[in-house]
C-alpha cells in the first residue's frame, strides 16, 4: 500500500516534516507501506504557475499523481494566522476535485503554542470533509512544548492506528482484478431467454 505524507513546512529542519515522519513511521509499524513525502515548499513556484496558466509543471504533476494514487494520506501544516498555511491550501486547490474522494486522511498541524490546536477541528477537518476524504477521528497537533513531553506519542500512535485500519479495510474491500466479472458475464440476458429459464 502507498502512504503519502504532504508537508507544508517551510524551514529546514522542519517540525512539520518531523511530525509527518513520526506519523508515517507509526503507520508503517502497523502495516507495511511504501512512504512518499511531498515537501510543498519545493513546489511553491509550480503551484503559483498552475493558478495563472492552468498547467501543472512536471514536479507538481508527479505530486498530484502520487496523492491521487495513494491508499492513504498524512497531511501536516504549520499554523499561520490561526489556520492552515496558504501554500498548504493552494496545493489542495490545484488537485482534481475528485482526487481525495473516499481516501483515508490523517490531519495534523504544528504551532508555537497550544492555543492554536483547534485549527484541526475548525480548519483542517472541514476542508477535507469538503473534499470528500475519510478523515480519521484522531487529529494530531504539536506545539513547541509538546516535543519530548507526554501526550504527543500517545496521540501519534492512536491516529496512526486509525489510519492503518482504514487503509487496510478499504484495500481489502477493493475487488482483485481476477475477482471482477468477465465482460461476457455482464451481458444483458434477453427477456425471451429469461422467460424460458423460468419455464414460462
Amino acid at each position: 500500500m502507498k502512504l503519502v505524507v504532504v508537508s507544508a513546512g517551510l524551514s529546514v529542519p522542519s517540525s512539520t516534516r518531523l511530525l509527518g515522519d513520526r506519523l508515517a513511521a507509526a503507520v508503517d509499524r502497523r502495516t507495511p507501506v511504501d512512504i512518499q513525502v511531498i515537501e510543498l515548499r519545493d513546489l511553491a513556484v509550480e503551484i503559483a504557475h498552475n493558478f495563472t496558466n492552468g498547467f501543472a509543471g512536471r514536479a507538481l504533476a508527479a505530486a498530484q499523481e502520487a496523492v491521487t494514487e495513494a491508499d492513504g494520506l498524512i497531511v501536516v501544516t504549520p499554523v499561520f494566522s490561526a489556520s492552515y498555511s496558504g501554500l498548504f491550501k493552494s496545493f489542495f486547490d490545484v488537485l482534481d476535485k475528485d482526487a481525495l474522494a473516499g481516501k483515508p486522511v490523517l490531519v495534523a498541524a504544528t504551532g508555537g503554542t497550544a492555543r492554536h490546536s483547534l485549527v484541526l477541528e475548525h480548519a483542517l477537518r472541514p476542508l477535507f470533509a469538503y473534499l470528500r476524504a475519510v478523515v480519521v477521528p484522531t487529529a494530531v497537533y504539536a506545539a513547541s512544548e509538546d516535543w519530548g513531553a507526554e501526550g504527543l506519542p500517545e496521540r501519534t500512535e492512536r491516529a496512526a492506528g486509525e489510519l492503518a485500519a482504514l487503509m487496510q479495510g478499504l484495500s481489502a474491500a477493493r475487488p482483485a482484478e481476477d475477482d471482477l466479472p468477465a465482460e461476457d458475464d455482464l451481458a444483458v440476458v434477453p427477456f425471451a431467454e429469461q422467460l424460458a429459464r423460468l419455464g414460462a
